[in-house]
C-alpha cells in the first residue's frame, strides 16, 4: 500500500483553500469577539464521559475512542465542541451572569455526516450561557447569519423549528422510551405512512386520539409563516405550544431582512436528545445540507453541576470554503538576494508590514519571474529600492 495515501474522507487542505479558510476564520472570530464572545481552545481529546454529556447516543457513534495509557480510562477525540464549552462554562468559569464563548478548531467523525463531507470538519461557533429569554435566541441566530455573510455566503434560507411542540404533546402521556424514539425517527424523516402505522398498531395505548391526531399533523406543518397560523388552529392550545409558536413568529419578523426566505418545520427534531427549545438551520441553493445550525439546549451543563440556559450555533469552515468563490492566491513581490544590504532589508520589511508578500530569490535557485506567482519585483533605481511591475 502506498504510504502517502490518506484514509477515506480525510484530505489535505492545499494552499489556496487553506488561505481562504484562514481568512474566513479570522473574519468570523473578529466578528464574534467584538460582540463579546470570548475565545476558548478546548483540548482535542478528553474522557469520553465528558464529551458525551448531554449529547445523546448519536455522538457516541460518531466519536473515535482511544485508551489512555496513563489512567487506563477511555478517552475520545471530540466530535463536537459544544459539550466542551458547556464544561468550561459550568466547571471552570463558573460565572453568575451571562457567559459568551466562541471557538474554532477541528473535530473528528468516525463517518462523514454526508457523502460529500470530510470526517475532519473545521468547526467554528458561538455559545451563550445564562439567559433563557428569546432575546438570546435572537442574538445567536442573527450572529450566525452575519458570520455567514462575512464568509461570502449570500442568498441564505433559514429553517426554524421548536422541539417544545413535540415535547409538550407527549410530556404527560407516559409513553415508553423506545416508542418515543420511534416517533422521533419517523417524524425526522417525515414518513407519514410509517407514522400512521406506528400510531395505529397499538404498540403504545397511552396516547389518546387528540394526541395522535396532533402528532400526525406535525409532518404537514412545514412552510412559510402561514404554517404558524394553521398550527394555532390545529394543534392543542397548550401553553408550551402557544409560547413556541409566538417565539417563532417573533424570530421570523426580526430576521426576515437578513435572509432570502424563512420556512418553519414543526417536525424538525434535530438534536432532540439535547435541544430543549428553538432549533434552526441555514441553507443555500448550492447545497442540500445545512451549512450552519444550532438551537437551545438548556440542560447540557447539568452533568457538570450547572444546568444553565444555553443557546448556540456552529458551522464547518471547510464546507463554507467549498461553497464560496475561489480566490486566486495573492501574488508576490520578487526581491533579489543581497547580503548586508540594509536598505533592501528595510524596504522588504516595510512592504511586509503593509501586508505585501515579498519573496527572496535565493542564490542558485534560477527562479523564473512566473506571472502566476509574481507580478512585481524590487529593483535598485536612482539610489533606492523600488517596486516595479514584471
Amino acid at each position: 500500500m502506498r504510504n502517502w495515501l490518506l484514509p477515506e474522507y480525510i484530505e489535505d487542505v492545499l494552499p489556496s483553500e487553506a488561505l481562504r479558510i484562514e481568512k474566513m476564520r479570522r473574519r468570523v472570530l473578529d466578528l464574534l469577539l467584538v460582540h463579546g464572545y470570548h475565545y476558548v481552545i478546548p483540548p482535542l481529546l478528553e474522557y469520553v464521559e465528558s464529551l458525551l454529556s448531554g449529547s445523546g447516543s448519536d455522538m457516541d457513534l460518531r466519536m473515535f475512542k482511544v485508551l489512555d495509557q496513563l489512567s487506563g480510562r477511555m478517552m475520545g477525540l471530540r466530535a463536537d465542541i459544544t459539550p466542551q464549552t458547556a464544561r468550561i462554562d459550568a466547571h471552570l468559569l463558573n460565572a453568575k451572569g451571562v457567559t459568551r464563548l466562541c471557538y474554532a478548531s477541528s473535530v473528528l467523525h468516525t463517518v462523514p455526516c454526508e457523502v460529500t463531507r470530510t470526517r475532519e470538519p473545521f468547526q467554528i461557533g458561538a455559545e451563550l450561557y445564562g439567559h433563557a429569554g428569546l432575546e438570546s435566541d435572537l442574538e445567536i441566530q442573527r450572529l450566525m447569519l452575519k458570520c455567514l455573510m462575512i464568509s461570502g455566503i449570500d442568498k441564505i434560507h433559514l429553517d426554524l423549528g421548536h422541539v417544545a411542540i413535540f415535547r409538550s404533546l407527549i410530556r404527560d402521556t407516559g409513553v415508553l422510551p423506545e416508542f418515543e424514539v420511534d416517533l422521533y425517527n419517523v417524524l425526522q424523516t417525515k414518513d407519514t405512512a410509517a407514522l400512521k402505522e406506528l400510531l395505529s398498531t397499538g404498540l403504545d395505548k397511552r396516547l389518546d386520539r387528540h394526541t395522535r391526531d396532533a402528532l400526525m399533523l406535525l409532518p404537514e406543518l412545514y412552510g412559510d409563516k402561514k404554517i404558524l397560523i394553521e398550527a394555532r388552529k390545529m394543534l392543542p392550545g397548550y401553553p408550551e405550544i402557544e409560547n413556541a409558536l409566538h417565539q417563532l413568529t417573533v424570530i421570523e419578523d426580526e430576521l426576515k431582512s437578513y435572509v432570502n426566505t424563512i420556512t418553519f418545520d414543526l417536525a424538525d427534531l434535530r438534536g432532540y436528545h439535547y435541544h430543549t427549545g428553538m432549533v434552526f438551520a441555514a441553507y443555500v441553493q448550492e447545497s442540500a445540507n445545512a451549512i450552519a445550525l444550532g438551537g437551545r439546549y438548556d440542560e447540557i451543563g447539568k452533568v457538570f453541576g450547572r444546568a444553565r440556559p444555553a443557546t448556540g450555533f456552529s458551522m464547518d469552515l471547510r464546507e463554507l470554503s467549498r461553497l464560496t468563490r475561489l480566490e486566486d492566491c495573492p501574488k508576490a513581490i520578487l526581491a533579489p538576494y543581497k547580503r548586508d544590504d540594509e536598505a533592501l532589508d528595510k524596504t522588504m520589511e516595510r512592504l511586509r508590514a503593509e501586508g505585501h508578500i515579498v519573496i527572496t530569490d535565493l542564490p542558485g535557485n534560477e527562479i523564473e519571474e512566473d506571472p502566476a506567482c509574481y507580478d512585481k519585483k524590487l529593483i535598485f533605481h536612482n539610489g533606492v529600492w523600488e517596486v516595479v511591475d514584471i
